[in-house]
């Protein structure tokens, strides 16, 4: 028997703003990534609202919504698939996609007006601004940042380089 961390995934945080059209394109990437390490990699979203998106603050809000009802990935991966809709309608695609979802919806909008989540926005929001994160996609994954806002091209080799790399020396 080894005292090893093998049990203990390696973590990769994306940084991220839900009506980000550059967040909606890494989707495959978040995808093949999920899919390719199972439960070796812990995938956590951290929020990332950029100013210049209207709803993204809202739909961030919206998520931590989905995370309390059981729904956060299926959720996060919904409203990513709409950033243009979210962008030209709003706050009622973050309901709609809740409904379709078979989540509470009256409990979103609620969420959204009372602002439960606004502390753990606010606080992704600073850690990634005081780890120097300026764009969306960026992703953090042992002690490397890779910005996924200027380029994606070979960013997902990038980052299984490094999680295969962080694998191995557990192993």
């Amino acid at each position: 028997m080894s005292d090893s961390p093998l049990a203990a995934p390696v973590v990769l945080d994306l940084w991220c703003d839900l009506q980000c059209p550059d967040c909606h394109r890494a989707l495959s990437d978040v995808r093949a990534l999920r899919a390719r390490y199972g439960d070796r990699v812990e995938l956590r979203l951290r929020h990332f609202p950029l100013e210049k998106h209207k709803h993204a603050y809202a739909a961030a809000q919206a998520a931590e919504e989905a995370a309390a009802q059981g729904r956060d990935w299926p959720y996060i991966e919904a409203v990513l698939a709409r950033t243009e809709e979210l962008g030209r309608t709003g706050e009622p695609v973050l309901l709609d996609v809740a409904r379709e979802l078979g989540l509470d919806a009256e409990e979103f909008d609620t969420a959204l007006i009372d602002g439960r989540h606004l502390l753990i926005v606010d606080a992704d929001q600073a850690e990634g601004k005081a780890i120097g994160v300026t764009g969306t996609p960026t992703y953090v994954v042992g002690d490397e940042r890779l910005d996924g806002g200027k380029s994606q091209e070979g960013l997902r080799g990038r980052i299984e380089e490094i999680v295969d790399r962080l694998l191995a020396a557990r192993g």
